[in-house]
């Protein structure tokens, strides 16, 4: 059986090493493609000894590298971050280190052309959507590799290469301090959640009974301290809106300590659960924000605006990293970072891939997989068909995806997460969350339609994907034909929220204001065809005002832009908003339900608030690919139902506004088909499209 090949670079960028690919060269099969990376860095061993990894997670990233579909950029870079030992592929970090290999990758492949003598390449960063300034040394217009800068935890020095972070802050949750405070305190300790660059979580090294200068193998080797860290993580993941962070790399742990002077800080960064040899870039980053900035658990004494110089110190040396500083105190904010790093091509040649890390063969038309892709698996397609019923008896005998058809961070996300740590104890198998947010679910829903239906690959289907966005226009999947229900997880009702910035108080202000000046404000849904879009347009039909919306691609980056102020009124489900309305980060003004809410007691319904017939009650549930062997199916919603019966996962739902009902396959089945009639119905009345 042949390998297959691919074209391949790999490089030293910064302190991380990993293979360099165009986005062409892979699979444009996002499950074929992790896999082949899988199969590259030879993830399946903790050794890696059959890939290019070196047994570490500094050594098993990959850079996925394209000319830019963003405006105002140039390349477009994608991080993977590939399991040490499992089969896992994570592409929802950024790796500033080896973002210093992307531009000279680039150049040698002809993506971009070289200026004369130094050459400054903006990029942006797929994982967190945030542009980076690249500057590389190019005279003659060719890349130049060869220089006297060293950084700590490489060995001789190269040219240096410069990183700029232009809008890094709050890239993942929306704010800098996703909490709302800069302290949270936490079981007695103190902690400062931060997302600059990459969300952290900051403890001091006092608190925690060291010094802060301990080497990564003697924290490694203190397992109630990393027991109590992973903890510490969970909760900080909770208070950031990032919901269980329990199968996540993010946030990040670090122990800080006082540095050397009033310039620099100690810092110990966990990736999450082992010490980091030497430091993140994009840690380092947040560290040193979170030193300039007053009010932290990391704030070093000297404060002022204006740009400074601020050195992280690790175990192998120190990151030197430029911060500018604006305004003081609570106003304080930070306005751009740069930092130093290094690069170089180790080699340039054919990666080939081995066939045993593909479960499952190619389907479409690219001409690549045909040609490539299609023969190496044919024979373990053949294998499949024959063994077919044995492999339904012995399932699960491997990792379960679960696909999500909205970006992390949202109460979709949050609430599947949940479920999944739990779900993958009771089959005992890992489970995986795969995040495909766009065009409403449809994308994520679509793909999930045409795998394979051996239960391996699972959906977190809701109210938009089965039964509101079939019905507003013609999509590439049937919600019914092409999908076996497994089972309910629960209901959440929508909730009305405001920016809380907004002269607005409740109900009888939005609609004045609506009315004097409906130009002025925006509503935000996560799509088309969700239920804070169904929910916005019912609420103007009955209320009689006018209001533009923004779809976006899931809850999460539209109530981050809600927070924000970018838009000013959203119609999430209660499980996405609670907690931005419990940290006073959104202002509830009505519940679009039949009754108040335990959680929000004096928030009042719409209906109280006179306005009549706006009743949106969003619900979530389980579904296989169609022609999933019942077997399977019943054994799913066996362990679906016990994981909903758990008293600690039934608080978790609850404390985020949602309830947890149960079902069978034949009653989940029963209730598509019952919201499919019932927003049929809606869209006709309201006059409801997808424009």
């Amino acid at each position: 059986m042949q390998a297959l090949t691919l074209p391949c670079v790999l490089m030293r960028a910064g302190t991380s090493r990993g293979p360099f690919f165009l986005r062409e060269w892979l699979p444009e099969d996002e499950d074929l493609r992790d896999q082949a990376l899988i199969g590259a860095i030879g993830a399946s061993d903790l050794l890696q000894v059959d890939g290019v990894g070196g047994g570490s997670s500094l050594t098993s990233k990959v850079a996925i590298v394209s000319r830019s579909r963003e405006p105002g950029c140039a390349l477009d870079y994608l991080f993977a971050q590939v399991g040490v030992g499992q089969r896992s592929v994570d592409t929802r970090p950024n790796c500033g280190n080896m973002l210093a290999g992307v531009v000279p990758f680039a150049l040698e492949q002809g993506l971009i052309e070289a200026d004369e003598g130094e050459t400054t390449v903006r990029v942006f960063n797929v994982n967190t959507r945030s542009r980076i300034d690249v500057t590389v040394q190019t005279p003659q217009r060719r890349i130049r590799y060869e220089g006297l800068t060293s950084i700590d935890g490489v060995a001789g020095t190269a040219a240096p290469i410069k990183l700029e972070f232009l809008d890094a802050w709050g890239a993942v949750t929306g704010a800098v301090f996703p909490s709302g405070r800069r302290i949270d305190r936490i079981g007695g300790i103190e902690m400062s959640c931060i997302d600059a660059a990459m969300p952290l979580m900051l403890v001091r090294a006092a608190d925690l009974g060291l010094s802060g200068r301990e080497s990564p193998a003697e924290l490694d080797a203190d397992l109630p301290l990393l027991e109590r860290l992973e903890a510490l993580r969970r909760a900080a993941g909770e208070l950031m809106g990032l919901g269980d962070v329990s199968a996540s790399v993010i946030p990040k742990p670090v122990i800080v300590s006082p540095g050397d002077d009033e310039h620099s800080i100690r810092s110990r960064y966990f990736t999450p659960r082992r010490c980091h040899a030497s430091h993140a870039v994009t840690g380092a980053i947040g560290v040193a924000a979170a030193f300039a900035l007053p009010g932290t658990v990391a704030s070093g004494a000297l404060q002022r605006s204006g740009s400074r110089g601020i050195a992280v110190l690790h175990p192998q040396g120190r990151i030197e990293v430029e911060v500018e500083l604006a305004g003081s105190g609570e106003q304080a904010q930070i306005r751009r970072a740069a930092l130093l790093r290094t690069a170089r091509k180790i080699l340039q040649g054919q990666l080939h891939i081995p066939d045993y890390v593909f479960s499952r063969p190619t389907q479409g038309d690219d001409p690549m997989f045909k040609q490539a892709i299609a023969p190496v698996l044919a024979a373990t397609l053949a294998s499949a068909l024959v063994t077919a019923a044995p492999a339904a008896q012995a399932y699960p005998d491997k990792t379960i995806t679960i696909v999500v058809p909205t970006a992390a961070g949202g109460g979709n996300d949050a609430m599947a997460r949940s479920i999944a740590q739990k779900l993958g104890t009771l089959l005992g198998q890992t489970i995986i969350i795969d995040n495909r947010a766009g065009a409403t679910g449809s994308i994520a829903s679509a793909y999930v339609a045409r795998a394979t239906p051996d239960g391996y690959t699972l959906f977190f289907g809701y109210i938009a994907t089965h039964g509101m966005n079939p019905v507003l226009q013609k999509l590439r999947y049937d919600p019914v034909a092409d999908f076996e229900p497994i089972g309910l997880v629960g209901y959440s009702p929508t909730l009305l929220v405001a920016n809380p910035k907004l002269p607005i108080k409740d109900v009888k202000d939005m609609l004045a204001q609506l009315k004097a000046k409906p130009e002025a404000y925006f509503y935000a849904s996560a799509g088309n065809g969700t239920a804070p879009h169904f929910a916005a347009e019912l609420f103007k039909l009955n209320a009689g005002v006018s209001m533009a919306g923004v779809p976006y691609k899931g809850s999460a980056p539209a109530v981050t832009d809600t927070v924000a102020g970018q838009t000013q009124f959203m119609f999430p489900s209660v499980f996405t908003a609670y907690p931005h309305v419990k940290s006073g980060k959104l202002r509830a003004l009505a519940v679009a339900g039949p009754k108040r809410l335990a959680a929000l007691p004096e928030v009042p319904t719409l209906k109280e608030a006179g306005i009549d017939g706006v009743e949106v009650q969003q619900w979530y549930g389980f579904f296989a690919p169609a022609k999933t062997p019942r077997p399977i199916v019943e054994q799913l919603n066996k362990a679906l139902n016990q994981v909903l019966a758990d008293k600690d996962t039934i608080k978790r739902i609850e404390d985020h506004g949602a309830d947890v009902e149960t079902s069978t396959p034949e009653q989940f089945g029963a209730l598509v088909k019952s919201e499919l009639a019932k927003w049929k119905r809606v869209v006709v009345q309201a006059k409801l499209s997808a424009d």
